[in-house]
């Protein structure tokens, strides 16, 4: 199997951590590279959400795993393409969140992952699948209590990290993913409902990004 992956330096890294079996050939493209004409069996983007390039790339006749976590697959240019959740800090962790609506698709994609040796899951096709959402949720939370004065940043990211075990605390995890990641996930989310409107001060520090 011949595996293409568009990535920055950084992702890279993440792949590699992943691990890929010596029978896979391993094509790397930069995020400003143009994957369109490129051979292979297994497409990996992990730029298709960022702003600098071209996005929606058709690879004909191959399935693409797109680095869309907002995006679902019902508003993709082109049909040939499946998400994963490639946000910092969610690529590196023991499985990797997938979602598309194809079941075709969907099998084609089980079976090559497994290839890979990779585990994954597949989450609900919906803005911000599972992870994202729920993460964006509790950063948002927290930009709320940091409006009502309950505590500084680096307070409550102790708190949380503390009470709840998790990696991060919610400031350093909207650093790590991006404010601006976050805050256009929530904005799409409360379109539909009022509980995902972004904080004040999360909107105001995004735009000023």
């Amino acid at each position: 199997m011949h595996l293409v992956v568009r990535a920055n330096d950084h992702q890279r890294e993440e792949v590699l951590k992943k691990g890929i079996p010596e029978n896979i050939r391993v094509s790397w493209f930069s995020p400003t590279d143009l994957i369109e004409e490129a051979e292979g069996d297994l497409f990996f983007d992990f730029c298709y959400d960022c702003e600098h390039t071209s996005g929606n790339i058709f690879v004909k006749g191959r399935i693409v795993f797109a680095n869309a976590v907002i995006t679902t697959t019902q508003e993709f240019k082109h049909k040939n393409y499946l998400r994963f959740n490639g946000w910092p800090t969610f690529f590196e962790t023991d499985k990797l969140e997938l979602a598309c609506s194809d079941e075709q698709i969907k099998q084609w994609a089980s079976e090559a992952l497994e290839l890979l040796g990779w585990k994954f899951f597949w989450a609900p096709d919906l803005p911000g699948m599972t992870t994202a959402r729920v993460v964006s949720m509790i950063i948002n939370e927290a930009y709320f209590g940091l409006e009502d004065g309950i505590s500084s940043e680096a307070d409550i990211d102790i708190a949380m990290k503390l009470g709840t075990g998790y990696p991060y605390g919610p400031f350093e995890w909207a650093e790590k993913i991006g404010i601006s990641k976050v805050y256009h996930l929530l904005e799409k989310l409360a379109l539909s409902d009022v509980r995902y409107k972004p904080a004040a001060l999360l909107q105001q520090k995004a735009i000023s990004v």
